[in-house]
């Protein structure tokens, strides 16, 4: 029996093993549908199809799905997710999200997060806010001259400054180690130890402060309405420009392109930058004096909200200045507006802090109708004269006349950071690295513009034509050249029509003879002779010659001219008849 089976398999393997046609016909011309297949594999079966060699496809497919995978698990594993704004969603029809109270919103919230509800009860309010770019350190200063800078997080105190004067604003300049007040003379810059450092004396009476961190600018509007820029890194005022409106107390700029917004007394909002000595967009805003105005940072710098003492709120389009996007009335009087990263709006007026979100804010509505609340928390302690966020996180800081309040509004804040930009976790290394880096990346004061997608791009062809005097040659309009240009222009002209050049202005109006004869005589009189001595000595410019050629010539005319006129006159002598011996 065991030699039946030993043959059998011997004969097994000399006989050729021959495949099945019609099976292998079906796999090369079939496949898994795509609803049974894997994400993966769905992707990446027919992007390595033209490929020759089976191998090689098959190691190129295998590679494609793992990177697939993998990025499909990073995903999944992220902790900050970017689709999830995390706003408040109501459960019902009959629920709303401004209904929520802060102490729910603080049970609800982690522990880590709870921490940013709080209240500072100080007595030399009213207090305003400004927090660093990472959001980690906040400065303070109350109006009775307690100014103080403190990490927030953690609790740790910086310096706390007893001025004994009025301060009206507060700002941090490069980072947490330096910061400016606006006191009641002079804008002072004090180091992290509560130092002074200097003391601007070309700032008079400051009342608001603005620090341009890719510029290294500060910049400062004080009753006498001048609106002046200082260079930190040098320290030389860089520009000063007189508004012409008065006094000014609102004032932010655009992170997107650095200028300056200004809100004024009699209702105008204008728009800066350091190379125009007039404002570059002007607008009428409100019918009364504008005290509070807000730059959009998430679209970009796109809308600008503005308060005014008309109690009206009004959202702006940046983009065509053709009027307010929306508008409402704020109760309680003139309001402070802020905007988050995430596009969220806060107004504080009266006793109460009213939060909007986008994009119901920014969208256009006709009449003064006020947008759904997404969140609200009455403060009774009036007057509200700040309302600032806090970078990467869910808090907003409102100042008020007994000292600060932290209002939790989940949603509102961007999760991801860029460590490059902001990092709110670095050391004293980081930050010194990164100082430098700023220092040695500065943008000039130049590149300030309205559309900053205009560095970089080309220039438009202009015209090298020159007139005499070396100005740039103007364009005439076709409706004020001469009726034979205009017809030379349309091709009706008729060449053997004799026209006087001189008949006609550069403008396309016709002289009068009293205008013809003073062009002929031009020329004549000192201004010739004036530009002709203001051209340099050193530069040969063949008008030039050719004019003191003509010059010349007509002199030395005019001088044998002269002299025989003096010869005709001259009376006869006794002598004369000497002369022809």
């Amino acid at each position: 029996m065991d030699s039946l089976l030993a043959k059998a398999d011997a004969r097994a393997k000399r006989r050729k093993i021959t495949h099945d046609r019609t099976e292998d016909s079906l796999k090369h011309h079939s496949s898994v549908p795509k609803s049974l297949r894997d994400k993966e594999t769905a992707q990446t079966q027919d992007v390595f199809k033209h490929i020759a060699n089976p191998k090689l496809r098959r190691q190129l497919d295998h590679t494609e799905a793992q990177a697939a995978r993998a990025k499909a698990l990073l995903e999944d594993a992220e902790m900050l997710l970017v689709e999830d704004t995390g706003l408040m969603q109501a459960e019902g029809d009959l629920e709303r999200t401004w209904r929520v109270s802060q102490s729910e919103i603080e049970r609800g919230a982690g522990h880590t997060a709870a921490q940013g509800r709080r209240e500072w009860k100080l007595d030399g309010g009213p207090y305003r806010s400004r927090y660093t770019r990472n959001g980690r350190h906040l400065a303070i200063v109350g109006n009775s001259g307690h100014a103080a800078t403190f990490d927030w997080i953690t609790g740790t105190l910086h310096t706390e400054l007893q001025l004994q004067e009025t301060c009206r604003d507060i700002t941090f300049l490069q980072d947490h180690s330096v910061f400016a007040v606006a006191q009641k003379k002079y804008v002072y810059i004090y180091d992290q130890d509560g130092v002074e450092l200097h003391c601007l004396k070309a700032h008079i009476e400051p009342t608001r402060l603005e620090f341009l961190p890719y510029h290294w600018l500060l910049a400062s509007i004080g009753h006498a309405g001048y609106l002046k820029y200082q260079d930190t890194s040098t320290g030389q005022l860089l520009v000063e420009h007189r508004t012409k409106l008065g006094a000014c107390n609102a004032m932010t700029q655009n992170l997107h392109n650095a200028v300056i917004h200004l809100g004024h007394q009699n209702g105008c909002v204008t728009l800066w930058t350091p190379n125009l000595p007039h404002p570059a967009i002007q607008l009428l805003a409100h019918l009364g004096p504008v005290c509070s105005i807000a730059v959009d940072p998430s679209t970009g710098g796109r809308y600008m909200a503005t308060a005014g003492r008309d109690s009206t709120v009004k959202v702006w389009d940046c983009r065509n200045w053709k009027g307010a996007v929306r508008e409402w009335s704020s109760r309680g009087g003139p309001a402070e507006l802020d905007w988050s990263a995430r596009g969220a709006l806060a107004v504080a007026s009266g006793g109460n802090v009213n939060v909007y979100t986008s994009p119901i804010v920014q969208q256009t509505m006709r009449g003064s109708t006020q947008p759904p609340l997404y969140l609200t928390h009455p403060m009774p302690h009036r007057p509200l004269v700040s309302a600032q966020f806090a970078p990467f996180q869910d808090i907003l800081t409102v100042g008020h006349a007994d000292g600060l309040s932290s209002v939790l509004v989940p949603g509102v804040g961007e999760p991801n950071f860029d460590s490059t930009e902001a990092d709110p976790f670095e050391n004293r290394k980081a930050r010194r690295e990164k100082e430098v880096k700023a220092l040695l990346d500065k943008i000039q004061p130049d590149m300030i513009t309205l559309d900053p997608e205009f560095i970089g791009s080309l220039a438009l062809k202009q015209s090298t034509a020159t007139t005499l005097d070396g100005k740039p040659a103007q364009e005439v309009p076709f409706a004020r050249l001469p009726r034979l240009e205009r017809l030379r222009i349309q091709g009706k002209a008729d060449e053997t029509e004799v026209i006087d050049p001189d008949d006609y202005a550069a403008d396309g109006t016709k002289r009068t003879p009293e205008e013809k004869e003073r062009k002929k005589m031009r020329g004549k009189g000192k201004s010739l002779k004036r530009y002709l001595r203001k051209q340099r000595k050193n530069v040969i410019d063949p008008t030039a010659v050719a004019i003191r050629a003509k010059l010349e010539k007509q002199r030395e005319e005019r001088k044998k001219r002269e002299q025989g006129e003096k010869e005709a006159v001259r009376k006869a002598s006794a002598l004369d008849r000497f002369a022809s011996s």
